[in-house]
């Protein structure tokens, strides 16, 4: 059974208050991941914004729900971590986009769709429900100090009481109090000023060396997280909250490479479709695909007009209220673990997919997916018990 039912009417695009509140469902994962990648790698912010901002649109209007896309993850820790230069990350970029659409257009992803068991989906998304409530509590909730936590302590109640409101949107009253927040203590016009400006994205030639490293160093490591989550996992979200759609792993497949055989020849940074994007955009109020356009419309202004600034522009809204949004994004991503909590080993078998996926960086997506798969069989088997 779904877990829940939308009216077959449903508009595919539309543009009202709560799809203005679920387009910033997302905000809390992405916008501190682009900081880190801009800082540590120096690539041009005008491509990486603008780009973005054009994925998330294109992303919209193909979908018509809210299907966004997100920086991929595994590249963007390690681009961090090793301040790998941006030919590198394009090179990877049109590796992986490449292995995806060859996924998708030979069919082989159909087949590792009904390869991997349902537990085994529901583990990797409260894996990734972890991820996200640790950056959350670790991160951003502390990072303003005493005036943080108040301010990310109202933020809750404010999203606990309002969440699911179709009247006052509880992400757009959170916004509100960050921005009056941000504007009142944090704003510093002079760099404000030397900020705004027309910026457009600059044409990029990976060279072959460019893909090839980019394949081995970034591409091997993203591409089990992008199968169980970007791919499997989005679709299982996709029959959750739109059951009237039939969507196939393939389409999810092809899209996420189309983007990124486009997205590095005008500098823009690899992305995905994810399963906590999407339910961040539900979460908050987005149905159609209006919410991811306007999400990527937010983008797009930021890359053509404030790029050159953009670290500085966005510090001035608080970190603590981001971490609230993020929490609130795991926890219903956790939440959906209830539709196998009646079968006590399909529940144990996700639960240890989740802390696999969620405690062995950078692989533990593909030590997750393997090891839960093998698990589930075994289990059918007979050969191994997880309790009854």
């Amino acid at each position: 059974m779904p877990l829940t039912a939308t009216p077959p009417s449903r508009p595919r695009i539309r543009f009202d208050r709560n799809e203005l509140a679920g387009a910033f469902g997302d905000l809390g994962t992405d916008l501190p991941l682009l900081i880190g990648i801009i800082a540590a790698s120096g690539v041009d912010s005008a491509g990486v914004l603008v780009m973005f901002g054009v994925m998330q649109i294109f992303s919209g209007l193909w979908y018509g729900m809210p299907m966004p896309v997100q920086p991929l993850k595994a590249f963007a820790a390690l681009v961090i971590a090793q301040k790998i230069p941006g030919k590198v990350i394009f090179g990877g970029g049109l590796a992986i986009g490449v292995s995806m659409l060859v996924l998708s257009v030979s069919g082989l992803i159909d087949k590792l769709a009904q390869l991997v068991p349902k537990p085994v989906i529901r583990g990797i998304q409260f894996g990734l429900a972890l991820q996200l409530a640790t950056l959350a509590l670790k991160e951003y909730v502390p990072a303003d100090g005493l005036p943080g936590y108040w301010l990310a302590a109202a933020a809750f109640l404010v999203t606990a009481v309002l969440l699911g409101n179709r009247r006052w949107p509880a992400a757009l009253v959170v916004l509100a109090l960050g921005v009056a927040y941000g504007l009142t203590f944090k704003l510093d016009l002079a760099t404000a000023h030397r900020a705004v400006g027309l910026h457009l994205p600059g044409w990029q030639a990976p060279t072959w060396d460019n893909i090839k490293y980019g394949a081995l160093l970034l591409a091997l490591p993203q591409i089990p997280l992008s199968l169980g989550n970007s791919v499997l996992a989005t679709k299982q979200v996709v029959e959750d909250y739109f059951p009237d759609r039939r969507l196939s792993v393939r389409q999810i497949s092809f899209t996420y490479g189309l983007m990124n055989l486009v997205n590095p020849f005008l500098g823009g940074f690899p992305v995905c479709h994810g399963s906590g994007g999407m339910v961040g955009h539900y979460t908050f109020g987005g149905r159609t695909g209006g919410s991811v356009v306007l999400y990527g419309g937010l983008f797009l202004i930021l890359g053509l007009f404030f790029s050159q600034g953009f670290q500085q522009v966005v510090q001035i809204f608080p970190l603590p209220l981001l971490g609230v949004l993020l929490l609130f994004e795991a926890l219903t991503l956790a939440t959906l673990l209830r539709d196998i909590s009646t079968s006590r080993p399909d529940l144990l078998l996700a639960l240890l997919v989740g802390l696999l996926c969620s405690g062995l960086p950078p692989y533990g997506y593909l030590i997750g997916l393997v090891v839960g798969t093998a698990l589930y069989y075994a289990m059918q088997r007979g050969w191994v018990g997880l309790g009854k």
